[in-house]
């Protein structure tokens, strides 16, 4: 079933619209040691980095890559319809669960059987039904990366199998996980620890268990994949929410990759916090007009950061005018912005927009 490329689109830009916040340079002070070739943590809401080793340098990134299988057939397929798998999705070897030519089974249940066991068989036939071929849908996943912002990753199949031009970086990979936990199937169905998959042709339940052993092992974690191979090295992204915040941690090539997640999920609930700066519609301050009524410039949009708890103090706020006082002035027109700093670098800013409309003020006569 083949959908075509503007739908995807146009999900993925209105997604991004509300989670796109531009992330603050990663805290630098007692940082944890790990035993990853990369790593990154994010705050899931923020999209600020709180740490970061090598997070830009291009890695295999294994099973990793079915975040983004899981994301297109989850936006773009219903879950309830009908796949029935091919010779080629059945053939693919490796980490499978074990799928047979003609079986069939609801989009859903092989997106679960995708993300919780990490079947490559799954994802080719998730691709085969979305795009009408793995090739297609490959170039869908190369088109959604670049929209999220993962601009140094490059998918060459649908599972992670390895390829010299099949690459993503750590940094890249907790776009990926953030912007995935945000669909709540996506969300629900990489938090489970064991479940169970139902085969419609022939009609029997498989058992699974996911390959997160972080869900076991960390009362906070809820999410996301693991990957290996040979190339990649023991990779993992990893997800946890402690008092209501949520936090990604991606760790590649890592010997110990559920003890590195575990160290910088609890290091930045310990040592970082989520500070909300601005509300939207929150009056910041006046437009600089001659005349005797004020006009409030409003925030657009909320801004929220997060940094080292011992900065919290350090937050520095700034008004930027950039309309000129020539009226009229429309009500919710763009008249600055406002820019918060940190430590002399300019971490995010959002637009001041007009609270009412301004008319041109009429000349004052009086009579005697």
């Amino acid at each position: 079933m083949f959908r075509p490329k503007w739908m995807f689109t146009c999900v993925c830009a209105v997604l991004i619209a509300v989670l796109g916040v531009q992330p603050v340079q990663a805290i630098n002070q007692s940082r944890p040691a790990v035993t990853a070739d990369a790593a990154v943590l994010m705050d899931v809401i923020t999209g600020d980095v709180l740490f970061d080793k090598q997070a830009h340098k291009r890695r295999a990134p294994a099973s990793t890559t079915k975040m983004m299988t899981a994301i297109l057939g989850l936006e773009l397929g219903r879950p309830d319809e009908v796949v029935t798998v091919s010779p080629k999705a059945a053939a693919v070897g490796e980490s499978t669960i074990h799928l047979d030519p003609g079986e069939r089974a609801t989009l859903y249940e092989l997106i679960t059987g995708a993300l919780v066991k990490s079947g490559n068989d799954a994802c080719v036939a998730i691709g085969e039904q979305i795009a009408g071929s793995e090739a297609q849908f490959v170039r869908m996943m190369n088109q959604k990366a670049l929209f999220i912002g993962a601009k140094d990753t490059h998918f060459e199949n649908t599972n992670g199998l390895p390829h010299k031009n099949h690459y993503s970086t750590a940094y890249d990979l907790a776009l990926i996980a953030r912007y995935g936990m945000q669909l709540p199937a996506f969300s629900s169905i990489t938090r489970q620890k064991e479940t169970e998959i139902h085969f419609l042709e022939p009609d029997f339940m498989m058992d699974l268990r996911n390959t997160n052993k972080l869900l076991w092992n960390y009362p906070f974690a809820d999410g996301v994949k693991t990957g290996t191979t040979n190339a990649a090295g023991k990779c993992l992204v990893a997800s946890a929410t402690k008092n209501g915040r949520q936090l990604v941690a991606v760790v590649l090539h890592a010997p110990d990759r559920f003890g590195d997640a575990q160290k910088l999920l609890e290091w930045g609930f310990a040592q970082t916090e989520s500070v909300s700066v601005v509300k939207a519609g929150e009056m910041v301050a006046e437009f600089p007009l001659e005349s005797p009524e004020p006009l409030k410039g409003l925030a657009k949009y909320s801004v929220v950061v997060s940094l080292a708890k011992i900065d919290k103090d350090k937050i520095e706020k700034r008004v930027q005018w950039t309309r000129s006082t020539h009226l009229p002035i429309q009500a919710g027109e763009e008249l600055g912005v406002f820019e918060v700093w940190l430590n002399g670098q300019k971490i995010t800013s959002v637009p001041l927009v007009a609270e009412r409309e301004f008319k041109v003020l009429k000349p004052f006569f009086r009579r005697f």
